[in-house]
């Protein structure tokens, strides 16, 4: 499986036990995976989540039980305006998050769940805090199998990416190379559900709906909702996600 620019089993620079990762953390069933993952590898795990002006903070809710379920060693929760922006059905509540999967765009292009720049701005944000904890490795929990059509979560957004960061750092031109790691990118959603169960993710913990209510309910209708409930079927998995609608 190809990990971003550096190849599956390679040893990270800084991996071994004492390594610290920054991990993007954003409360559903990829990062919860992706942070599982960082732990499995011996990282002492430093989770970044955002309240962006999303719908809903159920999933920063969920993020801090995730980080204290597998043990993170600080979870920290950043604010930021794109809702300002606008731009996107997920921060601006005059769109509507669509509820079928040809409504979401998949079909003609991408879909207008997509927040516009939202992983370049989270990256550099996390680039930034692991320049000050001396960390050289990042994860997020981006996917380009079984997703939504974002630009942002494809294999070669993460390779420049990477590029970038050590052109724009301190930390890269000293020769401290720092690493993006995207352990999901070419698994499917079955495939990310038994990994993060082998690895004992709780994904009752998790919330993924793009609408959720205030107790982290899914709306079971989203895309982000139909891709999370195919994915433990197709893993042959028990769902353990609370719809409000069922499908």
């Amino acid at each position: 499986m190809n990990d971003g620019p550096r190849a599956e089993g390679e040893t990270s620079p800084s991996a071994g036990g004492a390594g610290k990762a920054v991990i993007l953390l954003s409360g559903g069933l990829d990062s919860a995976t992706c942070l599982a993952k960082a732990r499995e590898e011996g990282f002492a795990a430093y989770c970044l989540s955002f309240d962006y002006g999303q719908r809903h903070r159920a999933e920063l809710t969920a993020a801090a039980r995730v980080a204290a379920h597998l043990g993170a060693a600080e979870h920290r929760i950043l604010t930021l305006d794109l809702a300002g922006f606008g731009g996107s059905a997920l921060t601006d509540t005059r769109l509507a998050v669509p509820t079928s999967h040809a409504a979401a765009g998949a079909a003609s292009g991408i879909p207008i769940t997509y927040v516009p720049a939202r992983n370049t701005i989270l990256l550099s944000l996390a680039l930034a805090w692991a320049e000050v904890l001396e960390s050289r490795d990042i994860f997020v929990g981006v996917n380009a199998v079984d997703y939504s059509g974002y630009p942002d979560c494809r294999p070669e957004y993460i390779a420049a990416f990477e590029t970038l960061a050590n052109l724009a750092t301190k930390a890269g031109v000293e020769g401290r190379r720092i690493a993006i790691r995207a352990p999901l990118i070419s698994l499917s959603k079955a495939e990310i559900v038994r990994l993060g169960t082998r690895l004992g993710v709780e994904y009752g913990l998790t919330v993924s709906c793009y609408q959720a209510d205030a107790d982290g309910a899914a709306c079971g209708l989203c895309d982000s909702c139909r891709l999370r409930r195919a994915g433990f079927k197709a893993a042959g998995l028990p769902d353990p996600t609370r719809y409000r609608v069922s499908a």
